[in-house]
């Protein structure tokens, strides 16, 4: 492929100046293009898309600091270039407080022009990859990930569009891989803080007293070898939201700490004396009965009921199974765009090996096995040869659990011709029957019934069997 040419715009009424720059600016690989006057200028930008622009400061109808405020309102991240006669602080410090991305006066050597422009086109370009960067995290965090048409994954959804924009303090419950981290980033997203920091940290990653430095920070000299300080998480966090997954895992002590926190907003460093003020909303997240916890005393009841304010619990992948499809789908999608593939379909045969799967380890456990089949797959179709052996046997044992639970075929069968009886005709059935295995003997036939003599009668009488039954 073909690599691009950068489009560079030259504005100044000296056509010398613009002729210069072009063939300067051509022969380094660039595409240009010149302009004398604003009109001109104004024209080519609604006609072509450049990635810098080089304007003089100074010319007979409009001046470039006007120049420069107009092609700001057209795209707010092109980098501008001035260049001026009239050296000048103020002009200077004007254009680039108005956004101006570098300030050459004249008479200028070409290498001044070439760095500047380099300079400017690997700013747009970062700009440019940031942005993509942006868009790419807000998709991965947007609600529109956490996949799923059950009631259940609907309710969460609409519960996390609810309580987004509030400051209250969830907490999330659900076993490993179900996508607990994927709701928090969707509750940062959607707050008044999604422009400030989202920081996370894995408390079961870390021992207790490298967790506490981590969390809280520490001042120089606060231990051995703490020779600076260093800020906490709660502090990189300020202004936007901190997500403590598996919270269960803290110890007491941090417990404490973190009370302390969402009672004031205040924590204290490590070894320093006084508290710093912190602004962040916390969301954690465990996979444990945090309630049982408090029991036994393993984690502080205070701090469990102030976690617990709203509580969001995901369940397993294997509670809302019709959702699994739709799961797999958004995940081969996804992987497709990464690898650079064609989206696969899944055969019928797979999707019913997928749906029958236990997935102990959720949502996870899914993107692993397709990521895998996406790794081996030859074709356009991912066949049941492309999943692991231990999914394939998972849902034959469930399918065979199934069979076991339900009642035999030839019961099904039987079921199926006889429909629903009354209770009356299961009562003539069964008498009539009795009567015949009694070989019409009615005494008989009353004693393994459990009824009287006279009531066996009656009910010959009532169903009308006496015609049927042999002479006894």
């Amino acid at each position: 492929m073909a690599k691009v040419q950068p489009h560079i715009l030259v504005v100044d009424d000296e056509e010398s100046i613009c002729q210069l720059l072009e063939i300067m600016l051509t022969e380094e690989g660039y595409w240009v293009n010149t302009a004398q006057d604003y009109d001109e200028a104004m024209k080519r930008l609604s006609n072509e898309s450049y990635d810098v622009i080089i304007a003089a400061i100074m010319m007979p109808d409009v001046d470039g600091l006007t120049l420069l405020k107009d092609i700001k309102k057209l795209d707010n991240d092109m980098p501008v270039i001035l260049i001026t006669a009239y050296a000048s602080l103020g002009s200077a410090v004007e254009a680039l407080r108005r956004g101006a991305f570098d300030y050459i006066t004249k008479p200028f050597q070409m290498d001044q022009i070439r760095f500047a422009v380099k300079r400017a086109l690997d700013t747009r370009n970062l700009r440019k990859e940031n942005k993509i960067l942006r868009q790419a995290l807000r998709i991965e965090s947007d609600l529109s990930n956490f996949v799923g048409t059950s009631k259940a994954i609907n309710n969460i959804r609409e519960l996390v569009k609810r309580i987004a924009p509030t400051e209250s303090t969830v907490l999330i419950t659900g076993e490993s891989g179900t996508g607990k981290e994927l709701i928090a980033r969707a509750i940062h997203q959607l707050s008044d803080r999604s422009n400030g920091p989202f920081v996370t940290i894995n408390c079961a990653a870390l021992p207790e007293t490298l967790l506490e430095s981590e969390l809280f920070g520490y001042v120089k000299g606060a231990f051995t070898g703490a020779d600076k300080d260093k800020d906490g998480l709660f502090k990189t966090a300020d202004g936007g939201t901190f997500f403590l997954d598996e919270v269960a895992e803290t110890s007491l002590k941090i417990q404490a700490k973190l009370l302390r926190l969402m009672e004031t907003n205040e924590f204290t460093p490590l070894g320093a004396t006084q508290p710093i003020n912190a602004d962040v909303r916390l969301i954690a997240a465990t996979n444990k009965d945090l309630k049982k916890m408090v029991e036994t005393n393993e984690f502080r009841g205070d701090l469990y009921y102030r976690l617990n304010v709203i509580h969001i619990d995901i369940p397993p992948l294997r509670e809302h199974r019709e959702d699994i499809i739709p799961i797999a789908e958004h995940f081969l999608e996804k992987l497709a765009r990464r690898t650079g593939k064609e989206v696969p379909n899944i055969s019928p045969e797979s999707a019913e090996i997928l749906n029958n799967s236990d997935w102990e380890g959720n949502v996870r456990e899914l993107e692993n096995v397709l990521e895998r089949a996406m790794l081996v797959l030859e074709r356009d179709t991912i066949l049941p040869e492309h999943l692991p052996d231990y999914i394939k046997k998972s849902a034959q044992e469930r399918e065979k659990e199934k069979q076991t639970e339900q009642p035999s075929g030839m019961m099904q069968k039987a079921a199926s011709q006889l429909g629903i009886l009354s209770l009356e005709e299961i009562e003539k059935a069964y008498i009539f029957w009795a009567l015949v295995q009694a070989d019409g003997n009615k005494s008989e036939a009353a004693r393994k019934l459990g009824i009287d003599l006279s009531t066996l009668y009656r009910k010959i009488e009532k169903y009308g069997l006496k015609d049927y039954l042999p002479e006894k």
